[in-house]
């Protein structure tokens, strides 16, 4: 059992609240996951500058000035530092994925939560109520959050055991659930090329949908496939900077709760990680149908049925 929360804001207005109403979502699926905790907050400019690429180095055990100084040389460019709890997040004024290759070449034991533009990845092992205190969550800003609260089932309780997996620029995926047939596939993904940081079976859910949107599959295409391919009992939630995809397995065994409104679309577990939201009353709720693939962006709204 874990807790899975997502928020996309429509309304400029509320992008200061974000990450206090993140807060209230994240706290509120404590007791569906109490071992470990991860957000993805997306348009933090404090954490992610707009127009830098950004990377997220979990529990590495070095000065931030060292690693800025070293990641700067190697890339010929000028990198800031965030020190977030146990998260440096390095930014700097060129592509994510040319940041990312120069911490794999300087820190090649090194957890990375996530990397792209606009996005920051934070996780840890401990309560969400703590690290999200830690983090300091509630001040953050920007238009779309996502997170996970972990009861650890099949991989050790650590941080590259939490959710978010962010393996793809700019991407994340959270999951409740298991799949039953992840070690085949982890296989083949292996096979191809992947490289995993944990035993945990949502990473190859992530590190296969993130293959296909690099295939140039989109976000539709890619959830469908992963329909026909996982086994098991599953909620997911998919995110990038532009679009927020929910989808369930096909007999919806997971609990999720979907909330619309004009200002905003929020899902979770359960409603009462919704509950606090402004306007709620007015939203439109459901819960969402079996292998249905629902999707937002920052223009529109959609949902994709399977043939």
């Amino acid at each position: 059992m874990c807790g899975i929360v997502g928020l996309h804001l429509r309304s400029p207005q509320l992008y200061p609240r974000l990450g206090e109403l993140l807060t209230g979502m994240l706290c509120e699926m404590q007791d569906r996951g109490a071992d470990s905790a991860g957000i993805a907050v997306y348009g933090n400019e404090v954490w992610s500058p707009k127009g830098h690429g950004t990377i997220s180095l979990i529990d590495l055990e070095a000065p931030a000035d060292t690693v800025a100084a070293a990641l700067g040389a190697r890339i010929g460019a000028e990198v800031s530092i965030a020190v977030v709890d146990n998260t440096l997040v390095a930014s700097t004024a060129v592509d994510s994925e040319m940041l990312l290759a120069a911490v794999k070449e300087l820190y090649p034991n090194v957890l990375i939560g996530g990397f792209g533009e606009d996005l920051v990845v934070l996780k840890g092992v401990g309560t969400p109520k703590d690290l999200a205190a830690a983090w300091g969550l509630d001040k953050a800003t920007g238009w779309q959050g996502v997170g996970h609260t972990r009861m650890a089932t099949e991989s050790a309780v650590t941080a590259s055991g939490a959710h978010p997996y962010a393996v793809g620029p700019g991407e994340c995926l959270v999951h409740n659930g298991s799949f039953s047939n992840h070690a085949s596939i982890r296989r083949d993904l292996e096979a191809a090329g992947d490289e995993f940081d944990s035993a945990n079976d949502t990473e190859v859910g992530a590190r296969f949908v993130a293959r296909k949107l690099a295939g140039g599959k989109d976000i539709e295409t890619a959830l469908t496939n992963l329909t026909e391919t996982f086994d098991g009992f599953y909620t997911l939630l998919v995110s990038n900077r532009d679009s927020f995809a929910v989808v369930r397995d096909a007999i919806a065994c997971k609990p999720a709760v979907i909330a619309e409104t004009d200002d905003w679309v929020a899902t979770a577990s359960e409603y009462r990680a919704l509950a606090h939201l402004p306007g709620v009353e007015y939203a439109r709720i459901w819960e969402p149908e079996p292998e249905v693939v629902y999707v937002w962006t920052r223009s529109e709204t959609e949902e994709v049925v399977p043939a």
